[in-house]
């Protein structure tokens, strides 16, 4: 398991040196706070116009008026890296959905299903694993905001049998200041769900995993990253909004927004609306759950073609609940990102306080990646910076993520968790499509 402190604090890897983005266990770092030294002055000429694309329409004006820290899309140089990159890292398929001051662009590459021609699209549906956190936290912004609960209650008034629960607020939940032990961690749970993929769980049964560990940390005392956090908010949500989890969600941040196609499952539902994609990863589950790297001799199998990916499309993600349960489709979660970051789910007030949630994960530095109400924050050039989150689970690797501060959202999805070579496949994408994006120049997965 790789869970150094040293590789948690580091916000942007190599690719020789990956930080593996445990979606269910820690977030996508954008880049370093220091990348605006990386800005370099090669921009595409400008009046690029989109070209038609399989994953959806382009859309792009002809002569955009650009903030200074974004270069011109040309939509045929952004395929061509993704394209690229996508076949280093063995993808089957992935779709890049990218909307600047320029106009929309749609990029899907590969295909939904192995052994078929099936382009993927923006319209396709995916388990979006832990981007379920930014709406659980931001259901929890809205109880806050009705004032059905506040965000200094401590857990214990809302789920009993909660270490230190008494001492555990709400915020220490949201931003992963519990000190509560990952149940996602505990090996019982891969080997449960390689034995009995489509076994359903409940919220209790995976609460329980967590409490029968002793917690990590006092409350408040540190940050790291815990599932288990999220599955307690959901059950605070539960009681505190007086009805199931999956109808508060539809009710009061999809169907406002026109997100047809997002939804938490049934416990008992393993299936996926259709159009979908088909997920896969080399090996069990643990690979994706606890950070296991993969052995020598499984990776080797994996490059030289002997050993063909499982397909997790149909897992029971029940595991998961309000820590990373949804599914949805590239269109939605850039509807999602933009709409939560700008101020079209919260009130003014409740917005403030979500934007000024984050906080340093590492306090030696301040200025480096900082997790807030279910968001992680960056700022990688001098008038960019982004909100954004990332998933994992077994079969699927996504990211979301908005920049305020030039109009610029991005989403991005691929159908494999790891790459032959261990690599997660959606965090080395993202270099690639940042420097189409800012112009900055770092290294990319085919570099």
């Amino acid at each position: 398991m790789r869970n150094s402190r040293a590789e948690d604090e580091a916000p942007y890897r190599r690719p020789d040196r990956p930080h593996r983005l445990r979606r269910l266990r820690r977030r996508t770092a954008v880049v370093t706070p220091c990348a605006a030294l990386l800005i370099v002055g090669c921009a595409l000429p400008a009046g690029a116009t989109g070209a038609a694309d399989p994953a959806g329409p382009t859309v792009a004006t002809a002569s955009p008026s650009l903030p200074a820290d974004l270069r011109p899309i040309d939509p045929a140089a952004l395929r061509s890296a993704v394209e690229a990159a996508a076949k280093k890292l063995g993808v089957p398929g992935t779709v890049v959905l990218l909307r600047t001051p320029q106009g929309t662009f749609r990029t899907a590459v590969g295909t939904t299903e192995l052994g078929t021609s099936d382009r993927p699209t923006a319209a396709d549906h995916f388990r979006i694993a832990s981007n379920t956190k930014t709406m659980t936290a931001a259901l929890i912004m809205l109880l806050a905001q009705d004032g059905r609960l506040k965000l200094t209650d401590p857990v214990s008034a809302y789920v009993a049998g909660v270490p230190n629960g008494e001492h555990i607020t709400l915020a220490d939940l949201l931003r992963m200041r519990s000190g509560l032990y990952n149940h996602t961690d505990a090996p019982e749970l891969s080997a449960r769900m390689d034995s009995e993929p489509g076994k359903a769980v409940t919220p209790r049964e995976m609460l329980d995993l967590a409490f029968r560990r002793a917690p990590n940390f006092a409350p408040d005392a540190s940050y790291e990253y815990s599932n288990t956090n999220y599955v307690l908010l959901g059950l605070v949500a539960e009681k505190a909004g007086g009805r199931p989890l999956a109808r508060q969600l539809q009710d009061r941040l999809y169907a406002p927004l026109g997100m047809a196609g997002t939804s938490l499952p049934a416990a008992g539902d393993t299936t996926l609306p259709s159009p979908y994609a088909h997920g896969y990863m080399y090996g069990g589950s643990a690979y994706a759950l606890v950070d296991q790297p993969y052995p020598a001799e499984l990776a080797a199998a994996a490059r030289s073609g002997k050993l063909k990916p499982v397909d997790y499309t149909h897992q029971n993600s029940s595991y998961a609940f309000a820590a990373g349960g949804v599914v949805s489709t590239a269109d939605d979660l850039s509807t999602w990102i933009r709409s939560l970051v700008t101020g079209k789910v919260l009130d003014a007030a409740t917005q403030k306080q979500w934007l000024d949630s984050p906080r340093a994960e590492n306090p030696a530095a301040p200025d480096g990646q900082k997790y807030g109400y279910g968001i992680s924050y960056q700022r990688f050039a001098p008038k960019a910076a982004m909100y954004y989150h990332g998933g994992e689970l077994p079969g699927f690797n996504s990211f979301i993520g908005h920049d305020p501060d030039n109009d610029v959202t991005l989403v991005v999805w691929t159908n494999l968790t790891l790459s032959p070579d261990g690599r997660t496949t959606t965090n080395a994408l993202l270099p690639t499509v940042l420097n189409q994006v800012y112009g900055l120049s770092l290294p990319t997965v085919t570099d």
